[in-house]
């Protein structure tokens, strides 16, 4: 298919990426239909949005021109990019995001959150269109990914670029809002790939047990990764202390939120567990422990360069979903109060059981939208 020809700048996912993460102005204007625009739509700090949808610019754009501002960066954005160029053409030195909301769902930001002992580094791929986040720790030229994505070339390309052999991947437990790609990319490279038994019940296809009291080693530094049974959003979430300085904490907890346990049906069941998880287990871990989790629901999460952390000790003071005194208040909140589920959640769990084979384009329509595992997300 020949590449449609056009004389508007295009704009990446990358460059977005980085604007968002430098918290540069940008004006949007976003000509989807509202509908998919009230679901699911590009935020940042300083980022102001506006929706017309395309069919009401087909007989041009005067009407907008005094709402588009003239001295700011201003992008256009649709599902794929096709309307978003024929919009753009009709204005004057504006871009249009290359590949649409398509490409911006699927893009992944590789950050680097720190160093670990003797030269080993932990990164963060931030999946900014989706609040997705994954993880890969090095050391002495190995590598373990944990949350591994459905874009598996990506951590491909990054590994190989630095010379790293990716040894282990690692799903912390059963994801219901993304595919993962952890047994994919462990079989492309015959690595190991580790999952909790408890999550794997259902699983078809073959997998390590991540269980509490193993230690997972990356290099010759050896590196530990030990796992801590974190049940709650999932019976089997198991959470990853790396280095004694960094929490993984899965989809159990969040910056600005905690998991929910209904993704399975089970909420009634789980609540008691992720209670016990959030409210006992993590409390007695050390308040100096680096927090990373598997998501995020708002750009406000975002901090410096884009990376998505917080000191343990600090959430207990100001996370929601950890200063709730009462039990059963607890109970009631995350099993009535839950905002809705990840578009086509029960048919990825299938999928990343094993008993789902879909097409890589049905695949990207099960993704679309926001990821929703956390209590106070939108």
């Amino acid at each position: 298919m020949m590449e449609q020809q056009t004389s508007v700048k295009a704009m990446t996912a990358h460059v977005l990426t980085q604007l968002l993460f430098a918290q540069e102005e940008l004006f949007i204007l976003d000509v989807r239909n509202t509908s998919d625009y009230e679901a699911w739509q590009i935020e940042g700090h300083r980022v102001v949005s506006m929706n017309i949808p395309y069919f009401d610019l087909l007989d041009g754009v005067e009407a907008v021109l005094d709402k588009i501002p003239v001295k700011q960066k201003v992008l256009v954005v649709c599902a794929k990019e096709g309307s978003s160029i024929f919009v753009a053409e009709m204005l004057a030195d504006v871009s249009y995001l290359q590949g649409g909301m398509k490409a911006w769902s699927e893009h992944l930001e590789p950050v680097k959150v720190g160093d670990l002992r003797d030269g080993g580094a932990i990164y963060q791929f931030v999946r900014i269109g989706k609040g997705c986040l994954s993880y890969m720790i090095v050391s002495g030229g190995e590598a373990a990914v944990v949350d591994t994505l459905r874009m598996t070339d990506v951590y491909e390309a990054f590994a190989a670029k630095h010379q790293w052999t990716i040894k282990h991947t690692i799903d912390t437990h059963l994801h219901a809002d993304h595919i993962s790609g952890g047994k994919k990319l462990a079989d492309r490279l015959d690595a190991s790939y580790w999952l909790p038994e408890k999550d794997a019940e259902e699983v078809t296809h073959s997998y390590r047990k991540l269980e509490e009291g193993q230690e997972i080693q990356v290099g010759a530094t050896k590196i530990a990764i030990l796992p801590i049974y974190s049940p709650g959003h999932t019976i089997g979430s198991t959470s990853l202390i790396v280095d004694d300085t960094y929490f993984l904490t899965g989809d159990s907890l969040f910056v600005a939120s905690i998991g929910r346990p209904d993704l399975a049906g089970k909420a009634e069941d789980w609540v008691g567990d992720l209670h016990n998880t959030l409210y006992n287990r993590y409390k007695e871990l050390p308040e100096h422990l680096v927090v990373l989790p598997a998501h995020f629901g708002s750009y406000m999460e975002l901090g410096p360069m884009g990376v998505v952390s917080a000191l343990l000790g600090d959430l207990y003071r100001k996370n929601p979903g950890l200063t709730i005194a009462d039990e059963s208040e607890f109970r009631h909140i995350v099993t009535h109060h839950l905002p809705p589920q990840p578009n086509a959640y029960q048919e990825i769990r299938q999928v990343n059981m094993g008993k789902l084979i879909p097409s890589e384009e049905e695949q990207q329509e099960m993704e679309v939208g926001p990821n929703r595992c956390a209590i106070h997300d939108k």
